[in-house]
C-alpha cells in the first residue's frame, strides 16, 4: 500500500467518516460502468459486428475482450510505472485463469440447461492462449522485457486480429480438412473390414475344397 499515491484524506479523517466518501465514489463508478456497458457499449459492439459481418464468437474474442481487459491494462500500467512491482503480470495471468475456470463454471451452473458449444472457437482461442502464454514465459524468464520483445507481443496480437478477420475462411478450411480425414478414416475402416471378410471367406472355402 505504501507504493501507491497518498490518499486525499488523512488517517484521522478516514476514521472520522471520510471513508464513506470512498464507498460512495466506488458505488457510483460501479453503477456508471453498468449503465454505460448496458446502454451504450453492448449496442455499439453489436452494430459494429453487424456492419463488419462478424459472428458472436469473433466479436467476443476481439471487441468485447479488448474492452473488458481495459481495467487490467490500467492496473498493469500502475503496477509498472507507479508501484514498480510485478502486480501487472499477476493480474493478467490470474484474470485469464479466472475467466477460463471460474467464469465458465459459473455460467454453466447458472444456465440451468445444456448449452451447446462449438469445437472451433474453443480450439482456436485455447490454441492462441497456449501459444501466447508460452511466448510470454520465454520473454519474462530473465525478469526483463525489452522493447522489441514487447513489439513481438503486439505483432502477435495483430496476427490474432487478422485470424479473427479471416475466421470464416479458416474455419471452412479446418472443416474441409476434418471432413477429408473422417472420410479417409471411414474408407480405411471399410477397406479393413472388406479385407478381413475376404480372408474369412478364403478360410471357409479352403476346408470345403479339401473335403472335395
Amino acid at each position: 500500500m505504501d507504493d501507491f499515491p497518498r490518499d486525499f484524506f488523512t488517517e484521522e479523517q478516514r476514521a472520522a467518516g471520510a471513508v464513506v466518501l470512498h464507498i460512495i465514489a466506488s458505488l457510483y463508478l460501479f453503477l456508471a460502468l453498468a449503465l454505460v456497458c448496458d446502454k451504450y457499449f453492448v449496442p455499439a459492439v453489436e452494430r459494429i459486428c453487424k456492419a463488419l459481418n462478424m459472428s458472436n464468437d469473433v466479436a467476443g474474442a476481439t471487441f468485447m475482450a479488448a474492452a473488458t481487459s481495459a481495467p487490467e491494462l490500467f492496473v498493469n500500467v500502475i503496477g509498472t510505472f507507479i508501484t514498480e512491482g510485478d502486480i501487472g503480470i499477476g493480474t493478467i495471468v490470474g484474470s485469464a485463469v479466472f475467466n477460463i475456470l471460474a467464469v465458465a463454471a459459473c455460467c454453466g451452473i447458472g444456465a440451468g440447461m445444456v448449452v451447446p458449444l462449438h469445437w472451433w472457437p474453443l480450439t482456436r482461442d485455447c490454441l492462441a492462449y497456449g501459444v501466447t502464454v508460452t511466448i510470454l514465459i520465454c520473454i519474462i524468464h530473465d525478469e526483463r522485457v525489452e522493447w522489441y520483445e514487447a513489439l513481438v507481443l503486439v505483432m502477435l496480437y495483430t496476427v490474432y486480429i487478422a485470424v479473427m478477420y479471416w475466421d470464416k475462411n479458416i474455419q471452412k478450411c479446418a472443416r474441409r480438412g476434418l471432413n477429408k480425414k473422417e472420410h479417409d478414416d471411414v474408407e480405411s475402416v471399410e477397406n479393413s473390414a472388406h479385407t478381413l471378410a475376404n480372408k474369412e471367406n478364403q478360410r471357409n472355402q479352403q476346408p470345403a475344397s479339401n473335403m472335395g
